[in-house]
């Protein structure tokens, strides 16, 4: 997978900050899991930022504690808090039906609800569980080609979950709420996204970047060996993930956005707790709306993102 040796990035925000972070990047990258690795933590504040490894393997140079990187399923975080809001604003119901909205799209859209679209208990396929068309796997010079999302809904719609009524995560369902947003307020959800949350937080390093295969500088470079060699795999087309992971942004940026959303000053009181209203997903593991409950009992935004 892509991932294995490509760069990883995490932003953390937590209550208490490990004195280890440090060194817990540094065994990253000395084991080989990352070519590169770069964390913040937010305790009261005072925030702590590092990075270690190499920002470019040829070139060398330490990676930027402020670098940009691709932010992966932390994209839905953004798309399902821009949801709520709508929510808020009486523009749409939780427990609509989708097909009241989208007429049509979805099959059985008339039984899933845009709240088993968040919780992804929708039950509708993840088309990124199809050969070449997930961005964590290498997929050669297909990476530079454009995607429509209803693209990525024909893979989906091709195939069906088996009845087994258990969650299922599925990049599909963050597709489809990214339509909704699209229908609701008649502009591209990453332009509702701009214009909720980045703009009036300020996030000037948090992008949508659409069709553009580039990370903006400065950011730390990922890989994959191809043929014996290691080909620069941190440019690609994004719009395969769309809405369900296309963003890029960087750790202080996260960091204001979470403390914004947790803080309450995104949503209305009642949409965040049904945003931090937990599914099972296995031991110790519990998944919100676009956030993840861990052992610690730490909400946090939906996963580690790689650039």
């Amino acid at each position: 997978m892509m991932q294995t040796l490509m760069n990883v990035l995490v932003a953390a925000s937590v209550a208490t900050a490990g004195p280890g972070v440090g060194q817990d990047l540094e065994k990253i990258v000395a084991g080989k899991g990352a070519t590169a690795a770069l964390a913040r933590v937010t305790d009261g504040g005072k925030t702590w930022a590092g990075a270690a490894g190499v920002r470019d393997l040829r070139r060398a140079g330490r990676p930027a504690p402020n670098g940009y990187f691709r932010i992966g399923s932390v994209t839905k975080t953004f798309v399902a808090t821009v949801v709520l809001q709508l929510v808020d604003e009486g523009k749409v119901r939780l427990d609509d039906p989708i097909a009241d909205h989208l007429p049509g799209l979805v099959p059985g859209g008339e039984k899933i609800t845009v709240r088993a679209l968040l919780d992804h208990t929708s039950h509708l396929y993840d088309y990124m569980s199809e050969p070449g068309h997930s961005t964590n796997r290498w997929r050669g010079t297909a990476r530079f080609r454009s995607y429509r999302p209803k693209d990525l809904l024909k893979v989906a719609f091709a195939k069906k979950l088996p009845d087994d009524g258990k969650w299922h995560y599925s990049n599909t369902n963050y597709v489809v709420l990214g339509l909704l947003v699209e229908k609701l307020t008649g502009r591209p959800y990453g332009k509702e996204v701009e214009r909720r949350i980045l703009r009036p937080l300020k996030l000037r390093h948090t992008l949508v970047p659409g069709n553009r295969a580039g990370v903006p500088s400065p950011h730390a470079k990922g890989y994959e060996p191809v043929d014996g060699e290691l080909v620069d795999a941190t440019r690609m087309n994004p719009s395969l993930d769309w809405a369900a992971g296309e963003m890029i942004s960087t750790a202080a940026d996260l960091d204001r956005f979470m403390a914004a959303l947790l803080g309450g000053k995104l949503t209305s009181a009642e949409s965040l707790r049904a945003m931090r209203t937990t599914v099972e997903t296995g031991p110790g593991s519990a998944t919100g709306w676009g956030c993840r409950r861990t052992s610690c009992r730490a909400a946090r935004s939906g996963g580690t993102a790689a650039s």
